[in-house]
């Protein structure tokens, strides 16, 4: 079974490019092309293909709108982008909209052919110019949750920490020796200071850091 590949780009001779070089692996098919956003959507899904080959800056609607909405209405589908732009601000919501890998248009050839095998297994590439983007946003988004623990009072963590032990309000009030109405306005305040929307978010967060 060859892979079949989806070219999104809105240059002509970048698609022509991709198509006469993939045309000359055994394993991999190219079924379509497209020349913006709106087209790629569409095509992919019409031509079911295994892999998008997804460029960034197109016309009517960009390739991490495309990603987005791809990802919305086939979400088994894998987009590879296929971009010259290496900054944060484009890899970080390349990711979140969901692509799988994200590659430059500099990347020799052959790495291009083991990134769509790559993907069309389900694992992720990233080129090693932007890998330290994701690896900082990572940490900051790490540093931003740890942080918010520090906005708790002593008494919140405490309430937190029985939330994440599964005791009820009436319960945290009798092991806290506080009133139930307090326990209330701390599990209040730590639901709005955590941003979370429930016990149960609560719970995980604490847990996953270390309260429990």
């Amino acid at each position: 079974m060859k892979i079949k590949v989806l070219i999104a780009d809105d240059h002509h001779v970048v698609r022509r490019g991709l198509l006469f070089f993939l045309k000359t692996q055994a394993e991999i098919e190219v079924i379509g092309e497209a020349k913006d956003g709106v087209e790629a959507v569409e095509l992919a899904q019409r031509l079911k293909p295994d892999v998008v080959l997804m460029d960034l800056v197109m016309p009517n609607m960009d390739g991490i709108e495309a990603t987005k909405k791809l990802k919305e209405v086939e979400p088994n589908m894998k987009v590879l982008i296929l971009t010259s732009f290496a900054d944060q601000d484009h890899v970080i919501p390349a990711i979140r909209a969901g692509a799988v890998g994200y590659q430059l248009k500099d990347v020799e050839p052959d790495q291009l052919v083991q990134a769509i095998y790559a993907v069309h297994r389900g694992e992720s590439q990233l080129h090693p110019k932007v890998t330290s983007h994701v690896f900082s946003h990572l940490s900051a988004h790490e540093k931003k949750e740890t942080s918010l623990l520090h906005t708790l009072t002593n008494r919140e963590r405490d309430v937190l920490t029985e939330i994440a032990n599964g005791r009820s309000n009436k319960e945290i009030a009798a092991v806290l020796v506080i009133t139930e109405k307090t326990v209330k306005t701390h599990v209040s305040n730590i639901f709005s200071k955590l941003n979370v929307a429930d016990r149960t978010q609560a719970a995980l967060y604490a847990v996953k850091h270390g309260l429990v």
